[in-house]
């Protein structure tokens, strides 16, 4: 399906299917824009997906959150076991991870209400005056929902799905929060193959857009 699909999808508030590449990850990620989110939302990333629920965010969003990468705050803390600290991943970024949040107003914090309610709330923090103070008065850490921040430049600096996802939703002109989750195989116990996904998408009328097609797009516009 084209890009064009894609964005109207994510513009619904459906979802889209993203690749990365075969020189990376190699793994298929469900995508939703965070301002649409819903309890029936991380069902279905749950369900079908399988892998780790996540909140992407823009990098200047982060910013004005006060967010640091998850790496730099254990460089900078006063644990003894810093070789323990990931710097580059096998298939060579670093990881995007920063803090893990819960909604104050949730109860455990995993339930598909509660993790729902953490993500879209997320995403509306980005149109608040004082971002900052806001974030740290509706969230607590630790929670159930990681937050990844996305490299600064986006695809210019890192193409994994943390940056393909904010940029797709920067281009439907929607706020820069995504929901991703990696699609897994519980026959073959690791991350669902394209051809897999290629039909879970047919079969679903799910968009799926090779992160190839993204980066193309991205050096023309």
């Amino acid at each position: 399906m084209s890009l064009e699909s894609a964005l109207q999808s994510l513009k619904r508030g459906e979802f889209v299917l993203l690749f990365d590449s075969a020189g990376r990850e190699n793994e298929i990620d469900m995508v939703v824009a965070a301002e649409f989110v819903t309890p029936e939302h991380v069902a279905r990333m749950r369900q079908h997906a399988g892998g780790l629920l996540c909140i992407a965010i823009d990098n200047n969003f982060a910013k004005s959150l006060d967010l640091k990468y998850m790496h730099d705050i254990l460089a900078d803390s006063s644990i003894s076991n810093k070789e323990m600290i990931m710097g580059l991943a096998p298939y060579g970024d670093h990881p995007t991870f920063s803090l893990s949040i819960n909604h104050y107003q949730t109860y455990t914090g995993i339930t598909d209400k509660d993790r729902s309610l953490t993500i879209r709330e997320m995403a509306n923090i980005f149109n608040v005056e004082n971002k900052q103070k806001k974030f740290a008065s509706s969230f607590k850490t630790p929670g159930h929902v990681p937050l990844l921040i996305a490299s600064k430049g986006l695809l210019a600096a890192r193409q994994g799905h943390t940056e393909m996802s904010v940029y797709l939703a920067q281009v439907a002109g929607l706020t820069p929060v995504t929901a991703i989750c990696e699609m897994m195989d519980a026959e073959t116990y690791s991350a669902l193959s394209v051809d897999k996904a290629e039909k879970f998408a047919k079969q679903n009328g799910i968009p799926l857009i090779d992160g190839k097609e993204l980066l193309e797009y991205a050096k023309v516009h």
